[in-house]
């Protein structure tokens, strides 16, 4: 695999998803493909492994902190990783990799966006912080730059449901989903969740949703919008 710079502003136009690429968008990796920490405004280690499957070819990246020879025979399982289009069925050597590391296991489909209608009329841009404080508490000037594009559904003055970049590359960004309690379950999700696809195309990169398998609304919001997946991210974490 590539390290983390592999991927460029000059190649967008023929941007397509890869395993690689999900990986370079959760992750900031070292020149050696380690994983130096999670693409977040306040990162956090991230997995001591991730295993990318998809339907023609796979990648995986190791934690930087775990030990050269148990990554070395963690690399060598995952090359004999088959691609996948059953995207419910573990790796071939799930067990090896939870024994070698122990740890907990994550796993979840990653899908990728239709190119389809445009967003939505009263989908708005978020820019300030006002919009965010009665509704999501904790955001802060910083995150406005880092985690643009951020649009939302306002009701008088402000947000009750936000899309967002939860973690982003040069070249793609994941979507981050939230909504207010009490305005759940009048299909806001669906609705923002699209326009920030579209606000992310805009801006020259590949929008990309991906969640747990336990995770039953952001499944049904994934459904809503008609997204295809185009792989299964399984890890171990702390």
């Amino acid at each position: 695999m590539a390290p983390n710079d592999a991927l460029q502003p000059t190649c967008l136009a023929s941007l397509s998803f890869t395993p690689e690429l999900q990986l370079q968008t959760l992750f900031v990796l070292n020149e050696a493909s380690r994983i130096v920490c999670t693409r977040e405004p306040n990162p956090s280690p991230g997995p001591r492994f991730s295993l990318i499957r998809g339907k023609s070819r796979c990648a995986w990246a190791i934690r930087a902190d775990i030990d050269d020879a148990l990554a070395g025979q963690l690399g060598d399982l995952a090359r004999e990783e088959p691609p996948t289009l059953d995207f419910h069925r573990e790796p071939v050597h799930a067990k090896r990799y939870a024994a070698l590391l122990g740890g907990r296991i994550d796993s979840g489909p990653v899908f990728t966006f239709p190119i389809g209608a445009p967003a939505p009329a009263d989908i708005v841009a978020i820019g300030r912080l006002a919009q965010l404080e009665q509704n999501f508490r904790g955001w802060t000037t910083d995150d406005l730059a880092e985690r643009a594009p951020i649009v939302g559904v306002i009701e008088g003055a402000h947000a009750v449901s936000i899309c967002f970049c939860a973690r982003r590359s040069l070249v793609a960004a994941e979507a981050g989903l939230e909504t207010a309690s009490e305005f759940r379950g009048r299909g806001l999700g669906p609705r923002v969740t699209w326009a920030w696809a579209v606000a992310l195309r805009t801006s020259g990169r590949l929008p990309l949703y991906s969640t747990s398998w336990s995770n039953g609304p952001s499944l049904a919001v994934a459904r809503k919008l008609g997204l295809e997946a185009c792989a299964t991210d399984w890890s171990l974490a702390d």
